[in-house]
């Protein structure tokens, strides 16, 4: 039984650095596809879509620093604060991320055409310049990493108020880069266009990361529920056991029933998929969901 255990250990072992290897692969991708958002739509038509970005978008027209240059430049506080305050292994993604935004999103300027909105057709350059860094965002999203800038003021905001929805807190922070691009611009469309960019990506994210349903509910069956179990409650996760017999092997064994919210849902397939890739998991889409960690019950 021990050696089993070590056996078993050893091929967790094994599974979770080919899973690192691959996340930071998208990771790069994802970092990569931002990039040419921002350089060949976003920047060069001066719409400033929220975030660090925006904020560094604007800058680099007052100033004769890169855009990618000042990305990294606010990103150095914010990045220190997040190492001190939030999980360090999306911290190591969220500097990779940011190092690739840098270094790429100043390399385009020099390797890559971008297109120009004089013709009147900036809501195409805020349309796809929305869209490539939604999938970029979305892709980082997915593999539990961040892009920096705001991504890591929200995390902080919501571990001390979870109940407040990633959007508002979104829309906020995005209001006040919009209205500092108002101000420098002078033009009304520059807005226009940075609402419907900050629009555009929002929806490629919540198609890529959390499906269209607000929470989540799983039926977990595995061998090593037990397991299971210990990792989701050490997330802060709710967790029900409930005991199950196989109407053909008459095998007794728990079953796990949780409920989560669609920004957790990846980071609970993903725990499962550690413990017990042979796992068999219920999923189901919960239109409401109720109580502590939730919505109040009013």
């Amino acid at each position: 039984m021990k050696k089993e255990k070590q056996i078993m250990s050893a091929h967790m072992k094994k599974r979770a650095a080919l899973r690192w290897v691959v996340d930071i692969i998208i990771v790069l991708l994802a970092s990569a596809i931002y990039s040419l958002g921002v350089h060949c739509f976003i920047s060069p038509n001066n719409i400033a879509p929220g975030g660090v970005t925006g904020v560094s978008i604007v800058l680099s027209t007052l100033t004769p620093v890169k855009v990618g240059t000042l990305i990294f430049a606010f990103n150095i506080p914010l990045m220190i604060l997040g190492f001190i305050f939030l999980n360090k292994a999306t911290m190591i993604k969220t500097v990779i991320s940011v190092a690739t935004i840098t270094v790429l999103t100043d390399l385009f300027g020099e390797l890559v055409p971008t297109y120009s909105a004089e013709g009147g057709n900036g809501i195409m350059a805020a349309l796809f310049g929305g869209a490539l860094m939604g999938i970029g965002l979305g892709l980082n999203y997915q593999r539990e990493g961040t892009s920096g800038g705001t991504d890591i003021i929200i995390k902080m905001i919501q571990r001390r108020s979870p109940d407040l929805k990633i959007g508002v807190i979104t829309a906020v922070l995005d209001i006040f880069v919009v209205g500092f691009g108002m101000l420098v611009y002078q033009d009304i469309n520059v807005v226009l266009f940075a609402v419907v960019a900050i629009f555009v990506q929002s929806k490629f994210i919540d198609f890529l990361v959390y499906g269209t349903q607000e929470s989540r509910f799983l039926m977990i069956f595995s061998e090593h529920s037990k397991e299971i179990s210990q990792r989701l409650l050490e997330q802060h996760r709710g967790v029900t056991l409930f005991k199950a017999e196989g109407a053909y092997s008459g095998t007794e064994r728990q079953v796990i029933a949780t409920a989560v919210h669609r920004t957790a849902y990846s980071k609970v397939k993903r725990i499962v998929r550690e413990v017990d890739p042979k796992a068999f998991v219920i999923t189901t889409s919960a239109g409401e969901v109720l109580g502590e960690g939730f919505s109040q019950l009013t």
